[in-house]
C-alpha cells in the first residue's frame, strides 16, 4: 500500500481526487438525494448504486422480448440459450477463477442450500460445521435447517467461533486450531470471506488449508467480499462459494448471485445434487429424456433458466468492473479507507463516543469500516443522515460506512469528516 500523509483539509481532498486514475467511474453511477442534496453514499456495503447504463442493457433485452418473443432463446445478439456466457470472464476475474469453475444463478441463500447438497454430507464419524459466531442471520438459518434435514440437533453439530474475550475479532490461529481440535469428526468449515458485522477479512487461504488437511470441506459466503476484496478461489483451493450481486458489485436490489465449484469438481456426476433442466448436458437438453447428466464445472449446478432481466443489470456493472480492473479498484480502496480511518482517528481522538473494530491492517479488511459507538447510540447515526451521510446501522450498535472505490470520492471522505466533527460536539 502506498504510504500517503493524510490531511483534514478540503485542498488535500481534492487533489486525491485529481490524481485519482479511476475518478471518472463516479460519473457512471447515479446517486440518492438526503434532505434535496446528493447523499454522501457509504452503504455499498448493503446496496450499490445503479450503473447509469443499466437502463440501456435492460432496454435491449426488452426490445429483444419485443420483437423476436421465443425465438431470442436462440436468435440475435447474446442469446438467452447461452447469456449467461457472457458474464463468466468478468466473474473469473472478480474471484480469482477459471470462467467453469463460475455461473451467474438463483440468490445467495438459495445457493448456499443447493451448494450444502453436495458439499454437507454428514456421517456417524464426520458430521461438525465451523462458522463464526454472529455470522450474518440468513447463513446461520441455512446451517441450522440443513443440519436439522439430516436429522441432527445443531446445538451439537454446529461449532462457533467467538473472539477471545474483550476482542472484536478472530485471529486466524483460534479458527485454525479449532479445525484441528475438530479433527476427523469436521464435515465442513462454512464461513463469510468478509465478516459482515466487524468488517473482518478472513484468511481463506489459510482455512481451507487447514480444512483439508484434517479431511474436511471449505466453503464461504462472499456476500461483503466480491467485487471488495482481492480473491484467488481458484488458487486457494477453495471448495465452494456463492455471493449476491446487489452489494459492491451494483446489479440492484435482490438481484442474481452467483457460485464458484473448484474444477477438481467439474466432472464428478457421482457428486450428490439438486438438479434441473439448465444444469443437465446442454447438447441433450432439448431431447427431453429422463437421465440428469450434469454440464461441466459450476453450471453442473444451475437449476432453472437464467433470469434474463436479471442478468442484464449484473452485466451492467459486470462491464465497469472489466474497465476499472480489480487491481486499480483494490488500490484506490485502501487510500480512500485509509483516508477514512485517519480522520475518524484524528476527529473523534480519545471521545470515546465510537471505536473503529475493523481490522487496522489493510490486508485484513475491504473498505468497509465497523464503528462501535460507545455513546449516544442510534443517535449517533440518524444525526449522520440528517447531514446526507448514508451509512447503515446494526443492532446492538455499529454503524457501519463503506467508501467504495468505483464511485467514492476523497472529497466525499472530508466532507463526512466535517460531519463527524460537528456531531462528536454534539455528542461529547
Amino acid at each position: 500500500m502506498t504510504q500517503i500523509n493524510y490531511q483534514f483539509t478540503e485542498d488535500f481532498a481534492r487533489q486525491m481526487d485529481a490524481e485519482d486514475p479511476l475518478r471518472s467511474f463516479r460519473d457512471k453511477f447515479l446517486f440518492p438525494q438526503v434532505n434535496g442534496q446528493e447523499a454522501i453514499y457509504f452503504c455499498g456495503n448493503s446496496l450499490g448504486l445503479q450503473p447509469k447504463s443499466v437502463r440501456s442493457y435492460l432496454h435491449k433485452e426488452l426490445e429483444n422480448w419485443a420483437n423476436l418473443g421465443v425465438d431470442g432463446h436462440f436468435h440475435g445478439e447474446d442469446a438467452w440459450y447461452h447469456i449467461r456466457q457472457k458474464s463468466k470472464p468478468a466473474l473469473a476475474d472478480i474471484v480469482g477463477a477459471h470462467t467453469h469453475e463460475v455461473v451467474a444463478m438463483n440468490n445467495l441463500s438459495s445457493n448456499l442450500h443447493f451448494l450444502m447438497v453436495s458439499f454437507y454430507r454428514p456421517t456417524k464419524e464426520r458430521f461438525k460445521i465451523i462458522v463464526e459466531a454472529g455470522a450474518f442471520p440468513s447463513d446461520m438459518y441455512m446451517l441450522e435447517t440443513q443440519v436439522k434435514f439430516h436429522g441432527l440437533n445443531p446445538d451439537e453439530v454446529i461449532v462457533e467461533l467467538k473472539p477471545r474475550e474483550g476482542e472484536h475479532l478472530l485471529r486466524t490461529e483460534d479458527i485454525i486450531a479449532e479445525i484441528e481440535r475438530q479433527g476427523e469428526s469436521l464435515a465442513l468449515v462454512n464461513m463469510a470471506g468478509l465478516q459482515y458485522y466487524s468488517g473482518q477479512l478472513f484468511d481463506m487461504q489459510a482455512i481451507t488449508a487447514a480444512a483439508h488437511a484434517v479431511g474436511a470441506y471449505a466453503g464461504f459466503d462472499l456476500a461483503h467480499a466480491v467485487g471488495n476484496a482481492p480473491l484467488k478461489l481458484h488458487e486457494w483451493e477453495v471448495d465452494f462459494a456463492t455471493w449476491c450481486s446487489y452489494k459492491y458489485m451494483n446489479s440492484g436490489p435482490g438481484n442474481i448471485s452467483g457460485i464458484f465449484v473448484h474444477e477438481r469438481f467439474a466432472d464428478r456426476p457421482d457428486l450428490p445434487r439438486f438438479g434441473g433442466w439448465w444444469g443437465h448436458d446442454e447438447a441433450q437438453r432439448f431431447l427431453m429424456e429422463k437421465g440428469f447428466v450434469p454440464m461441466h464445472g459450476a453450471d453442473g449446478w444451475q437449476v432453472s433458466n437464467t433470469n434474463v432481466l436479471a442478468l442484464a443489470a449484473h452485466q451492467a456493472s459486470l462491464d465497469i468492473f472489466e474497465e476499472a480492473g480489480m487491481d486499480r479498484l483494490r488500490s484506490k480502496s485502501e487510500l480512500l479507507t485509509g483516508y477514512l480511518e485517519y480522520l475518524i482517528e484524528q476527529i473523534s481522538g480519545k471521545s470515546g463516543i465510537l471505536e473503529i473494530i475493523t481490522p487496522k491492517n489493510p490486508q485484513e479488511r475491504g473498505c468497509q469500516l465497523s464503528l462501535h459507538i460507545h455513546r449516544g447510540g442510534k443517535a449517533v447515526f440518524d444525526e449522520w443522515y440528517s447531514q446526507g451521510v448514508v451509512g447503515d446501522w446494526r443492532n446492538p450498535n455499529v454503524i457501519r460506512l463503506a467508501p467504495t472505490p468505483l464511485y467514492n470520492s476523497f472529497l466525499d471522505v472530508f466532507r463526512f469528516g466535517l460531519i463527524l466533527e460537528q456531531s462528536l460536539k454534539k455528542f461529547a
